[in-house]
């Protein structure tokens, strides 16, 4: 008959069941805890937290906002245009055509108006689309939630014109409608409280973008290789914007 070496599998001394570690865990971590409560037994209640910062570092200015916001957009390589709210379809439709978008993703809500003059095929996601219907996608336009001018953000929501966070992660073209001055805060302190936290917030700063060890940057891996932003006011339109 042969013994069973302390090796062996079937051996006691060699396994521990989930039981026994979650176990062991567990008194690990009470005894962890009980020692930071020992040594901040009879500490002082920490002091309040100062408020007192900026919540902007710029003029209350709409056309300045606007405009730092079209700067600080285009330095995180989106592609940004300006237009008046009649010039918007045209606009849409040359910039779907330059980039070959072929089909077009529509959100609910989205205004009809807007890809009037889109010759892609309009594939709406009210029934969502697959996976792979989405996937074979050339594009997305949607609407946001506002626009942060100090950090070249924007932010959707999932409201109507947005979609869902997938719709605008997948196509590799992302086309953005931002309306002026309406849309439009300064800065992250005054953009939180005109958001809803327990919607599916987005905060996009340009295309997709990631980089190795070695800093080679590429582009598209993890959302659209290309944001174009199309920044909507009532001036004449200058749809060529700044870059």
């Amino acid at each position: 008959m042969t013994t069973p070496s302390p090796s062996s599998p079937s051996s006691p001394s060699s396994s521990s069941s989930p039981s026994s570690s979650s176990l062991s865990s567990s008194s690990s971590r009470e005894r962890v805890l009980a020692r930071i409560r020992a040594a901040v037994a009879g500490a002082e209640e920490a002091p309040d937290v100062p408020r007192d910062y900026l919540t902007r570092h710029v003029p209350d200015d709409p056309a300045a906002l606007l405009d730092l916001l079209h700067e600080n957009l285009a330095d995180y390589r989106a592609q940004v245009h300006r237009s008046t709210e009649d010039g918007l379809p045209e606009l849409i439709g040359r910039v779907l055509d330059r980039h070959g978008a072929r089909s077009i993703a529509v959100p609910p809500g989205l205004p009809e108006r807007w890809l009037a003059a889109a010759a892609g095929e309009r594939r709406s996601d009210e029934p969502r689309l697959g996976p792979y219907e989405l996937d074979a996608t050339d594009a997305v336009v949607t609407g946001c939630a506002l626009a942060i001018a100090e950090t070249g953000t924007i932010v959707l929501d999932g409201g109507p014109g947005q979609g869902r966070r997938a719709l605008t992660l997948v196509p590799d073209l992302h086309v953005c409608v931002v309306r002026a001055p309406e849309q439009v805060v300064a800065s992250v302190p005054l953009a939180l409280p005109r958001l809803d936290p327990t919607r599916p917030l987005t905060w996009i700063s340009g295309p997709s973008a990631t980089s190795d060890i070695e800093l080679d940057r590429v582009e598209g891996v993890h959302g659209p290789r290309t944001l174009e932003v199309i920044l909507v006011t009532g001036r004449a339109s200058d749809d060529e914007g700044k870059g």
